[in-house]
């Protein structure tokens, strides 16, 4: 079986660890970080092009199957994975975490979208933007706050604010260091994409220990009907021979 594992994600490393006993399987990774965590099996890096490019990459390479854990925002790009593989009869299936949910000593305020998001900053708020790096730009109009910004690699150039700064770090993050953080930085509101999965939540934790307001942004609606919630599920579905 030549499994192609699209990653990215804390769960894609559990999978390749998992399964880097498959012969031919192998992991393929976007590129955007520079020193990327150790993978168990072999990685290509970068885009494969558009869906003609993933779709010549999956023929070229006998791929047999395609388990798909990126990022749950990468609705696009999992819509186009999806159908790539049907085009081509490829077993295809979504490791997809559950979303949070609040609890009641939480302070949440749902957005569909960051330009929405930003409409809940007030003026001279410490902003935590918690939403990655490479989509600072749909945040225009944070200039009224101050924002910090946490990356695993610091981009050259201008900091995209008029008021703030990087935040160097790597996950993953606990609940306590994540507090201390939110103190020493005096964070007033905290941004967040409902990501989902253990590995994020400790900034929730953080915000809910010291009564941060959360703007959450919905995650983008998609079809579940191939969608995996469990690293172990993902491994049983590969293991039990990757059913159409």
């Amino acid at each position: 079986m030549s499994l192609l594992i699209l990653g990215g994600t804390g769960e894609a490393r559990a999978l390749s660890i998992a399964l880097q006993d498959l012969p031919g399987a192998r992991v393929s990774l976007a590129g955007v970080t520079e020193r990327p965590a150790a993978q168990g099996m072999p990685a290509r890096r970068g885009g494969f092009g558009g869906a003609e490019g993933f779709a010549a990459y999956l023929r070229s390479e006998g791929i047999s199957a395609v388990l798909d854990a990126t990022h749950p925002f990468a609705a696009r790009m999992s819509a186009r994975s999806r159908r790539v593989c049907d085009q081509f009869r490829i077993p295809y299936r979504r490791l997809l975490r559950p979303a949070w949910h609040p609890g009641a000593e939480d302070h949440w305020i749902i957005v569909p979208s960051p330009a929405m998001a930003v409409k809940f900053i007030p003026p001279g708020a410490v902003v935590f933007l918690a939403t990655g790096g490479q989509s600072v730009g749909e945040y225009a109009g944070l200039d009224h706050a101050t924002v910090l910004i946490r990356v695993i690699d610091v981009p050259e150039g201008d900091f995209p604010f008029t008021r703030g700064k990087f935040l160097q770090g790597r996950p993953p993050y606990d609940a306590e260091a994540e507090t201390a953080l939110f103190l020493r930085e005096a964070v007033t509101h905290l941004i967040c994409k409902n990501a989902g999965g253990a590995a994020g939540q400790a900034k929730l934790m953080a915000a809910r220990a010291l009564g941060v307001p959360v703007v959450m942004i919905a995650r983008p609606e998609g079809p579940k009907d191939r969608a995996l919630e469990t690293v172990e599920a993902a491994c049983a579905w590969v293991r039990e021979g990757c059913s159409p």
